[in-house]
């Protein structure tokens, strides 16, 4: 557990002491804001462990879909849909991502699902991120890095109601 130095969101609070209140280890970085894996590069060096990439996406049945990878992983977005069970997929929009997940475009994280009580979007987890002993995420913001392991992860969206699908997400 670990308590941040700067002042955080009534969200980002929440999500802190939801994750406490499990009893799971995390420990957080700030840094300045990024918004693509590229920009975040640099910290994957400064902060030893997986990182993520995650995208937030709409099938042509108008379900929602937050998918999980390995940063470096380049999304294979016509196969996927077949390993998750979905239909033709496209990107989501950021109005439908605050509304759904209170995130905005560039601070897209799977712990946002803790803000999506109604369940309307479906989480799907790349294997080596639900297995990772250490995996960064946006605590629901991205200027700041999340640290736990991969399985904590995994028991989190289960508490929140969203048991994620973990799949090997086809690539590129």
């Amino acid at each position: 557990m670990n308590d941040t130095a700067t002042a955080q969101s009534p969200a980002e609070a929440r999500l802190h002491a939801a994750l406490d209140a499990l009893g799971i280890a995390w420990s957080q970085a700030e840094h300045d804001a990024v918004f693509t894996v590229e920009e975040s590069a640099h910290l994957h060096v400064a902060l030893p462990g997986l990182h993520s990439k995650n995208l937030f996406l709409k099938d042509a049945g108008a379900r929602f879909w937050l998918v999980t990878v390995p940063a470096d992983l380049r999304v294979d977005l016509k196969a996927l849909p077949t390993v998750i069970g979905s239909k033709r997929l496209s990107f989501g929009n950021a109005v439908d991502m605050e509304r759904l997940l209170g995130v905005t475009p560039g601070s897209v994280t799977p712990l946002a699902a803790i803000n999506d009580g109604e369940g309307a979007v479906t989480v799907v987890l790349d294997r080596a991120v639900a297995t990772a002993p250490c995996f960064h995420v946006h605590p629901l913001r991205n200027s700041a890095s999340l640290a736990l392991a991969g399985a904590d992860l995994v028991r989190a969206l289960g508490a929140w109601g969203h048991v994620p699908a973990v799949v090997a997400v086809p690539g590129l």
